[in-house]
């Protein structure tokens, strides 16, 4: 009789090793057929989507590569090259520069490509992680470059006021790269740099900015006397069109929406009736109405109920009308935000006994402007694209420029090509905001369930 008592036995259990899964489970191929081919219906979706990406891909590399003219003079030469069969890029070579600057004086072109480049060197210290004060540098870029740029691109006589707004705008850059450059080099501000070599260190913090203060003026009475001789040749508005006044348009309705829609979102959540109906008007009545239209009331109205003194040029109208339209939505994006934080936040900042202001400013925005990041850059990114419609009130938008050379007799009838380069420069620069919005998520800590 056989011994069935386990225990009693010398054999002793041993697991064989694990096996390597199968092959066609892991791996590229694992992921395929997992993801692509994991049924006969999305075997065959897989495989229809695979034959319509090659047929426009292909057909695409074809027209805009293979069989493009690249030089030609005319688009008739185009034509007898290679029919319809590819692009003519000789064109949008050819109206490159007015793509970018509109009818801008080819000798003056030097002027925008240094207002904007003075304004991206406003705005790299953002990039340092060593430099702070990063929110005065900011609002520095913000609310006075702008007179700098303005007479950049426009010229003409400067009165007092102006010759003073360009001088503290000068001046402030200045300041702004010398506190990046201290911060970078030493790790200190400029600011206690500035203290501990006038000897006020010693005093109260409340004297100490007096050194701060009096070489900020000492600069800016340099700059003016050095710029009030400086006279740029005076540059029509019509003529400014392309890229330049897109990113004009755009740039300033961003710069000013957020901060604009910050206060309407919080007067529309304030407790005083009258600043609550006030917001909540303007709200509601700009977002009630498609941006064309108040870019019209903007251009062929409000000219006539202001004083004939009162003259504003078409695309400061235009500016205006997109500032008031993006500032009601933003206004809404805001308070969106607003609600999203717990009541306790609220509740926790009151014990501590902080004022509104500072329970706003120091607890409540910063948690909300966090969680806004995806809402806001959509809204800015929105507003890119409808700064087109300023072609329809005859602003030489990038649309219009794209839509002009086909009018040109030289390129009559060249509209694919032109349509095509700017739909990728939108694609472009929208792209390049959405990624710069998911790294700002990343390094603020927020989105991080984003896919």
């Amino acid at each position: 009789m056989a011994n069935l008592d386990a225990s009693s036995s010398d054999v002793t259990f041993k697991p064989k090793p694990s096996l390597p899964p199968p092959p066609n489970t892991v791996g590229a191929v694992g992921w395929v057929r997992k993801n692509l081919f994991s049924s006969p219906l999305n075997a065959f979706l897989t495989l229809l989507s695979l034959y319509v990406i090659w047929v426009l891909v292909s057909n695409v590399f074809d027209w805009a590569i293979l069989n493009a003219v690249w030089e030609a003079e005319t688009r008739r030469e185009c034509l007898d090259k290679v029919g319809l069969s590819g692009a003519c890029w000789a064109g949008v070579s050819h109206w490159m520069k007015n793509f970018i600057y509109g009818r801008y004086p080819d000798t003056d072109v030097w002027r925008i490509n240094l207002g904007f480049g003075t304004l991206i060197l406003w705005m790299a210290p953002f990039w340092f992680p060593r430099v702070t004060g990063k929110i005065a540098i900011g609002a520095s870029a913000i609310l006075i470059s702008p007179f700098l740029l303005g007479y950049l691109f426009a010229g003409g006589e400067k009165g007092l006021f102006l010759q003073l707004m360009i001088s503290i705008a000068i001046t402030s850059f200045i300041f702004s790269w010398l506190h990046v450059l201290v911060c970078l080099g030493t790790g200190n501000t400029l600011r206690n740099v500035i203290v501990s070599m006038t000897g006020f260190a010693a005093k109260p913090d409340s004297a100490q900015k007096y050194p701060v203060i009096g070489l900020f003026v000492a600069l800016a009475v340099v700059v003016f006397a050095l710029q009030a001789g400086w006279q740029l040749e005076e540059q029509n508005t019509n003529l400014w069109g392309g890229l330049f006044v897109t990113l004009v348009i755009s740039g300033i309705g961003i710069a000013v929406s957020l901060p604009a829609g910050i206060v309407l979102a919080l007067g529309r959540r304030s407790k005083m009736p009258i600043i609550r109906v006030f917001c909540v008007a303007f709200i509601e009545l700009f977002r009630s109405v498609p941006l064309i239209t108040v870019l019209f009331m903007a251009v062929t109205m409000v000219p006539l109920f202001l004083p004939e003194a009162i003259n504003p040029v078409k695309i400061v109208q235009a500016i205006i009308a997109v500032c008031i339209f993006s500032s009601a939505y933003m206004a809404e994006t805001v308070r969106g935000g607003l609600q999203a934080i717990p009541k306790g936040q609220y509740e926790a900042a009151q014990a501590l006994g902080l004022s509104y202001w500072k329970m706003m400013t120091l607890i409540v925005m910063p948690q909300a402007l966090k969680l806004m990041i995806p809402n806001i850059v959509g809204s800015f990114i929105g507003l890119l694209k409808d700064t087109t419609l300023v072609s329809i009130v005859g602003l030489y938008d990038l649309l219009l420029m794209l839509k002009a050379v086909s009018q040109n007799p030289q390129w009559n009838g060249i509209h694919t090509e032109p349509l095509f380069f700017g739909a990728m420069l939108y694609f472009v620069l929208c792209f390049i905001m959405s990624k710069y919005s998911q790294h700002l998520e990343r390094t603020l800590g927020a989105g991080q369930v984003r896919k």
